[in-house]
């Protein structure tokens, strides 16, 4: 350590990550969203002697000092790094590298943490890897290598040859003769001299002996007739010597596979300045200094330094999260690098924490579920990483969940991501909803037990009409579940609640998941009395499903200004009691606070200043599932990904006996086409009053490639001019095309119902 450092810039290299268990739990089971608790991590470490206790009355140190780090070993530490940004894995706390006995003496663990044997296999798993990459990495790169040392062994040996001849000339002994000059001793000179002559002759002789000796080993070895292994050998011996020697100072000839990360070194001074400079104290004020609760530290994962910070009498924590983008400044880093957590010993204490690096822009990897094994509802689902790399889990059980964002900023895939944890419990029925008629859940067909698209009516039917029948259908089962509960024995339902074993001993208690993806849409209908009808059975599903085993997921880009009178108060009340939010980025405060809540803000989470770029897709604020707020970043399951899983999904549905509804005549082909309907099914939203022929034909046989695989624009055209649907000129990215309109498509429909009439 040293004190009082002043350059808040000097580099340093981190210390190695820990060897953790990616497939370790991240900790109890329970509701909400489970993260490594940051005071428990602390009060291990005051535990085991790493950290110094907090007595009641907070120390306070004055000394200004730097975090300790490793020295740097780039291997090491690069494919460290490497490994954890290529494939980030949930980790444990680690314990700390000394444990402190009863008499108070610093230990060291007798087996360390990653040769213990829940660590082994990803300990050898990570170091297999690294020796792979950098094996592959020099192997490509081997003949280059080659190329340099032969060069730089030839350059080597006139080089080797000179230093001889300085050697032989006593070069060294030039400074004293010029000293002994300028001294005007010529005694001195003269004994130089002489002891210079005496050296020269027998180093000369010396050197004469070796070029004999060279010259007759050359000689043996070329008349000798060597085989080309042998010549391999002596190369092999000769040039790695002559090539280092000949090489310029500085330069490598094998470079290192991977470059170690660096990052700003963090010390108290600068914590200080930041606090100050952001207007939380000041330091000649009486009463008015910024101090410090401990001392400033690694964090537990290794991937930051964190301190507690107690602010002056008067400040709060709430203080300090308004003043969030002044310490970030004061620190010099990013605002997604700085973060606070409220202590629960004094509300103006808390734990600063600064990243090395920003966390949001790590990508949290693909999801676990990809593993194709079946999962239990009743426990955490796998939703992503935190802010400390932490495994964010969340219980889907008891709970609605609202996602909310700006388009193609990740609100979908967070939500599908929920829901296909649900789908890999065969136990769990669902009812996929989605408003915005988009692929992303096409594939739910294969497992769930209704699904419904837009608005308009398609090949399927109406889809208002469905969705009312849907949300009908669980109102019962909710009303349904409740009488049967209080049926069973007390033996069986102790506390008159739905239990693991009861939702898999009944098929009528099963878990159910409704997805209502821009949910908005259907508070937005032309019918009111249909808007309201909807709105109601939503509202009545939201207060009394949970209790009931029904989980709402809805997700919206919308989440206010919608509807009118009743209407608008239901979509409100819908909106507001949903239990947990997940908020990405949103286009200002006012759609932050209609996810989030009123109360998010005034907590310092605001979704509309969460950074923007593609990196940051995904990342969001998960509000209400635990006393934290986490910034998650959502594992990853792209179309493929969730193809895979749902394939997966319905093959343990069927294994199970479970499969419902409409996933359970998936499988029937369909016999009948209706160009009509099928038509009109291909318009998206209410916004598209014409479509061309050419985009028309490429979504039927998008949709539809039983039927319409091999569809091309002359041939739909020809069909629906045959229905009475005309030919007209349609604008589409402002040009004239060729098309149907909606309006001509609902009309043929409409000449053909009356007819059949």
């Amino acid at each position: 350590m040293t004190d009082r450092p002043t350059d808040f810039d000097t580099l340093t290299e981190p210390p190695p990550h820990p060897d953790t268990d990616p497939d370790s739990p991240t900790g109890p089971d329970g509701q909400g969203a489970e993260v490594v608790d940051l005071d428990a991590a602390r009060a291990d470490r005051v535990q085991y002697g790493t950290l110094p206790p907090a007595p009641d009355a907070p120390p306070v140190f004055d000394t200004s000092y730097e975090v300790a780090l490793d020295e740097p070993d780039d291997d090491a530490d690069a494919d460290a790094d490497a490994d954890a940004e290529a494939s980030p894995v949930p980790v444990d706390p680690p314990e700390p590298a000394r444990l402190e006995s009863e008499h108070g003496e610093k230990r060291s663990p007798i087996i360390p943490t990653g040769l213990r044997w829940g660590n082994l296999p990803a300990t050898v798993r990570r170091t297999a890897g690294r020796v792979a990459y950098v094996a592959g990495f020099h192997a490509v790169r081997a003949p280059w290598y080659a190329l340099q040392a032969v060069w730089w062994a030839i350059v080597g040996v006139p080089k080797l040859a000179g230093r001889q001849l300085r050697w032989w000339w006593v070069n060294e002994q030039y400074i004293l003769l010029q000293q002994a000059a300028t001294d005007n001793d010529p005694a001195m000179w003269l004994k130089l001299h002489k002891e210079g002559k005496a050296t020269r002759r027998w180093r000369g002789i010396a050197l004469f002996f070796q070029l004999i000796a060279l010259g007759i080993a050359v000689l043996v070895a070329v008349g000798a007739d060597l085989a080309p292994v042998w010549w391999a050998v002596i190369a092999a011996a000769l040039i790695p010597p002559l090539a280092a020697y000949g090489r310029p100072a500085g330069r490598r000839i094998i470079p290192t596979a991977m470059v170690s990360r660096r990052y700003r070194l963090l010390n108290s001074d600068v914590v200080l300045r930041a606090y100050y400079a952001a207007g939380l104290g000041h330091p000649d004020k009486p009463n008015q200094q910024v101090k410090f609760g401990s001392r400033l530290s690694r964090d537990a994962a290794g991937i930051g330094s964190e301190v507690l910070v107690d602010l002056p009498y008067g400040k709060t924590f709430e203080d300090a999260v308004k003043a969030r983008g002044a310490i970030a400044s004061g620190l010099d880093v990013t605002v997604q690098q700085v973060y606070l957590t409220r202590d629960a010993t004094s509300n103006r204490r808390h734990m600063l924490f600064v990243a090395d690096r920003d966390p949001l822009a790590v990508p949290a990897g693909r999801t676990p579920l990809l593993d194709g094994k079946p999962r239990n509802i009743w426990q955490p689902a796998p939703f992503g990483l935190d802010e400390r790399g932490r495994r964010v889990d969340l219980l889907l059980l008891w709970i609605s969940i609202l996602v909310g964002a700006q388009p193609r900023k990740g609100k979908t895939f967070a939500a599908r991501l929920l829901a296909l944890y649900a789908a890999m419990d065969p136990y769990v029925r669902l009812t996929v909803v989605d408003g915005k008629d988009s692929p992303d859940w096409r594939k739910f067909a294969l497992i769930a037990h209704r699904i419904i698209f837009g608005t308009m009516p398609n090949r399927d039917g109406d889809p208002i009409e469905m969705l009312l029948d849907a949300l009908r259908e669980i109102k019962a089962h909710i009303q349904q579940v409740n009488q049967f509960l209080s049926t069973l024995p007390v033996t069986e339902c102790p506390d008159g609640k739905l239990t693991e074993e009861l939702s898999r001993k009944y098929p009528n208690l099963r878990v159910w998941v409704l997805v209502m993806e821009e949910f908005q849409v259907y508070y937005e209908l032309d019918d009111q009395e249909t808007n309201k009808e909807i709105a109601a059975l939503l509202s009545f599903i939201m207060a009394v499903g949970p209790s009931a085993g029904v989980i709402i997921l809805s997700s919206s880009q919308k989440p206010g200004g919608v509807g009118a009178g009743d209407v608008q108060r239901l979509f409100n009340r819908y909106r507001d009691n949903h239990a947990v939010r997940f908020a990405l980025k949103c286009g200002n405060r006012n759609v932050s606070d209609a996810i989030l809540g009123g109360d998010a803000y005034s907590e310092g989470f605001d979704a509309s200043s969460l950074p923007v770029g593609k990196q940051y897709r995904g990342v969001g604020y998960l509000y209400g599932a635990s006393d934290d707020t986490p910034t998650v970043r959502t594992y990853l399951a792209d179309a493929a990904d969730a193809e895979k899983i749902l394939t997966a999904a319905r093959a343990l549905r069927e294994r199970a006996g479970t499969l419902t509804g409409y996933a359970a005549g998936q499988t029937m082909a369909r016999e009948v086409r209706d160009v009509l309907a099928d038509a009109l099914s291909a318009f998206q939203g209410g916004s598209e009053t014409g479509l061309p022929w050419t985009v028309l034909a490429a979504r039927l046989a998008e949709r539809i490639p039983e039927h319409y695989a091999d569809l091309t624009a002359d041939a739909i055209s020809a069909q629906l001019r045959a229905l009475g649907v005309p030919s007209v000129d349609v604008k589409r990215d402002g040009k004239a095309l060729k098309g149907a309109k909606k309006a001509a498509i609902t009309a043929a429909i409409d000449r053909r119902q009356n007819s059949a009439g």
